[in-house]
């Protein structure tokens, strides 16, 4: 019986610091970022979970693995239909920190007006740098559309959502649905990666541009600097692949012009193919509004209107 434990011990050690084996940032919180924010906005409150009976929660399901380690997401989805909308949600944090759990409050809100919505945990850049993060995205995206029956998702009404550097992931991934150097090659999975929509919430759509001030924390995820890497710059930037493959995207945005870098290129672009496009900034917001009451609900509302014009 002693040996037997001890075994069970072993497995389980190994287990816990293969998953545990990685560096974490967890500077960037809700918290923190609260403190920071009420002494300019005192108004301002922390968006508070919604508990709703035709949403169901699966936290920390298992959708692939990354080296020596497994990567989860969180599933909210609506009871009330067999085939809902899905809406594939990317934390901010610079590339570096915050969590899916960032992303529960909205993925809530969302999936309680008729969609399953997906919180995804992905590579941050003090254990790997870029591509890996999009691959990890794309991946889960391949496993939601191979699980959709149980997740009650139509595979061909997907949607990715992003906030801060999530946001410029997400409009990344929409951008790069037809080209095939984004995908994961070990992954094995028959279905695409493809997604019908974009919501980019306040995420840069080009590194290099005079509207652009992105530094450090680019540079890191990156592998260097504009000038060491150039060519990761280019083509981690959502408006190098804009084109006539680009799906409908919705841009949500606070008063700081860096964190729209290219938005307006992109929207020349989107036009030229009569590509649905639309823009809400809302005033007088400082960036990671999102949240925070009282624009949380609007950043919710924009997002649910949107989706149901493409979708519904």
């Amino acid at each position: 019986m002693k040996n037997i434990f001890l075994l069970g011990l072993f497995f389980f050690s190994n287990t816990f610091f293969a998953q545990s084996n990685y560096s974490i940032d967890s500077s960037y919180t809700v918290k923190n970022t609260y403190t920071k924010l009420i002494k300019k906005y005192p108004f301002i409150e922390i968006a508070p979970e919604l508990k709703n009976t035709n949403v169901t929660e699966i936290i920390d399901a298992v959708y692939g693995q990354n080296k020596n380690r497994i990567l989860h997401l969180d599933a909210y989805f609506n009871e009330t239909k067999k085939k809902n909308p899905a809406v594939v949600m990317i934390h901010g944090g610079g590339w570096r920190s915050g969590n899916k759990s960032h992303m529960k409050v909205m993925a809530q809100e969302i999936a309680s007006n008729g969609y399953s919505c997906f919180a995804i945990e992905y590579t941050l850049s003090l254990e790997a740098k870029y591509p890996q993060g999009v691959y990890d995205i794309k991946n889960a995206i391949k496993f939601i559309k191979d699980n959709a029956k149980k997740y009650n998702v139509d595979p061909d009404k997907v949607a990715v959502l992003g906030c801060s550097s999530g946001g410029q992931m997400a409009a990344l991934i929409g951008t790069t649905n037809k080209k095939t150097a984004f995908e994961d090659v070990n992954n094995k999975s028959k279905s695409s990666s493809k997604v019908q929509a974009i919501i980019d919430v306040d995420g840069v759509l080009a590194f290099k541009h005079p509207e652009s001030s992105e530094g450090d924390m680019a540079a890191f995820w990156l592998d260097g600097t504009s000038d060491e890497n150039p060519v990761n710059w280019k083509n981690a930037s959502a408006l190098t692949h804009t084109d006539k493959h680009a799906p409908p995207i919705l841009f949500v945005n606070c008063s700081i012009n860096r964190f729209h870098a290219g938005r307006d290129d992109m929207i020349s672009i989107l036009n030229k193919y009569k590509i649905y496009s639309e823009v809400h900034t809302i005033k007088d917001t400082p960036h990671s509004f999102w949240f925070f009451n009282p624009w949380f609900d609007e950043t919710v509302l924009y997002a649910t209107q949107f989706l149901d014009k493409i979708f519904k």
